[in-house]
């Protein structure tokens, strides 16, 4: 496989802005994101929910553009304008052809650096806020991972959801958006990535001229991690057809040397249509539509989880045959071909996931945030390659523990129940 020279480069402004780019000469496109260090986990529990809500608030209006000018000025050339709240960052970004760039960072630098919080908006957008958690509650599959976060970190940041809550939201005030805003959004808490057609020494030139003058805010207190536990749950939902469970165990935090090891794991495990989940529930048995697990990494923290839905009279069965999966994987290490066809399918699927410059662009800013270099696409696939299958099989042991299993099943369960010894793997 040829080796792929990435042009990335990058700088710290003197107020602590961190700007980085890659140069992708062959695209006729740019990429720009401004990241903020920050998402949901940064909020006391009363102002749950303030950080995604100050991610829709910066679109109501600035002091130099209305709502309409915000969306007209992107839509006029073309581009996209986008934002979203994660738990660990809230992320403002635009795409554009190469020569509509310095339109695209005005519009995203006003939006970070001088949003208006009108009153009147503000309430306005509480009223879509709230229609949004309601579409989520309509959500089965949404419902069931909400409740399954909150029992696995209890009391913690990153077992709330994103979106807050009904009660959080209502409550929300004009003096606790430019509170958050004024911490946050300080430029030594903020990372510039840029991705396409385009040179550091322009994005540089950009991030000086809206950012230089801007004050930093200083050091910030680190972040407690979560205690982990392992709640069996369920929750009545009597108008759906079926049960949805949701198994998890703990896992490793994004940055973890194990990371790519887990990620063999889990795609071994349930990661695409080859995986044991798939083929010996679905595909063998045709218990389910969907079954998959997923990690959930953090900076210092990490969950794989299982999701299945079924029929309520086979939910017993389900939560077996998961609980089976995981003691196979405890009881001998997984064939030299099963490796492979993982390790492949990860790398393809890493290889496709680097061709879009937007996806360049976050994964500039993923390496920036959590790690302290940057990674080559040969390291990581060269990192994916050197995973063994002993490696593999000391992960499931570790973490496939019965006491670590957490499960929440949510539907009309009909007094189904289970206890810990069915989880004994």
């Amino acid at each position: 496989m040829p080796t792929e020279i990435r042009d990335i480069q990058r700088q710290v402004l003197p107020n602590g802005l961190v700007v980085v780019t890659e140069t992708m000469p062959h695209v006729r496109s740019v990429s720009v994101g401004v990241w903020v260090r920050t998402g949901s986990r940064s909020e006391p529990a009363q102002h749950n929910g303030l950080a995604h809500f100050l991610e829709h608030m910066v679109f109501k209006g600035t002091e130099r553009r209305s709502a309409e000018d915000i969306a007209r000025s992107m839509d006029s050339v073309g581009g996209m304008l986008d934002a979203f709240t994660a738990k660990e960052l809230t992320c403002f970004n635009a795409k554009v052809l190469d020569e509509h760039l310095p339109i695209a960072f005005d519009v995203i630098s006003d939006l970070i650096l001088r949003p208006l919080f009108a009153p009147a908006d503000i309430e306005k957008e509480k009223q879509v806020v709230l229609e949004e958690i309601k579409m989520d509650m309509d959500s089965p599959e949404h419902v069931l991972h909400e409740l399954f976060t909150q029992g696995f970190w209890p009391n913690h940041p990153l077992g709330r959801p994103i979106l807050g809550t009904p009660e959080s939201v209502r409550a929300f005030s004009a003096e606790a958006l430019f509170a958050y805003h004024r911490s946050w959004f300080a430029p030594d808490r903020l990372v510039l990535t840029a991705a396409g057609n385009v040179t550091h020494d322009r994005v540089l030139e950009l991030a000086e001229r809206e950012f230089s003058a801007v004050p930093p805010a200083g050091p910030v207190a680190s972040p407690r991690a979560p205690l982990t536990e392992a709640p069996i749950r369920f929750e009545k939902m009597r108008d759906l057809e079926q049960v949805h469970l949701c198994l998890g165990v703990p896992s490793y935090p994004l940055a973890h040397q194990r990371r790519f090891a887990v990620a063999v794991l889990n795609n071994l495990l349930g990661g695409g249509m080859s995986s044991r989940l798939f083929q010996n529930i679905r595909e063998k048995l045709g218990l389910v539509y969907a079954v998959f697990s997923e990690l959930t990494p953090y900076s210092d923290a990490g969950m794989l989880s299982v999701y299945a839905a079924t029929a309520l009279e086979t939910t017993g069965q389900v939560v077996d045959l998961v609980v089976k999966e995981f003691r196979a994987m405890k009881e001998s290490p997984v064939s030299v071909e099963e490796l492979r066809r993982a390790k492949d399918h990860l790398k393809g699927s890493i290889m496709l996931s680097l061709e879009s410059t937007s996806a360049r662009m976050s994964n500039l800013a993923r390496q920036e945030l959590y790690f302290d270099r940057f990674y080559s696409l040969d390291e990581i696939l060269l990192s994916i390659e050197a995973v063994t299958r002993e490696e593999v099989h000391a992960i499931a042991c570790e973490f496939f523990q019965p006491e670590q299993i957490a499960i929440t099943v949510l539907g009309n369960l009909n007094g189904f129940s289970l206890d810990r010894n069915r989880l004994s793997c």
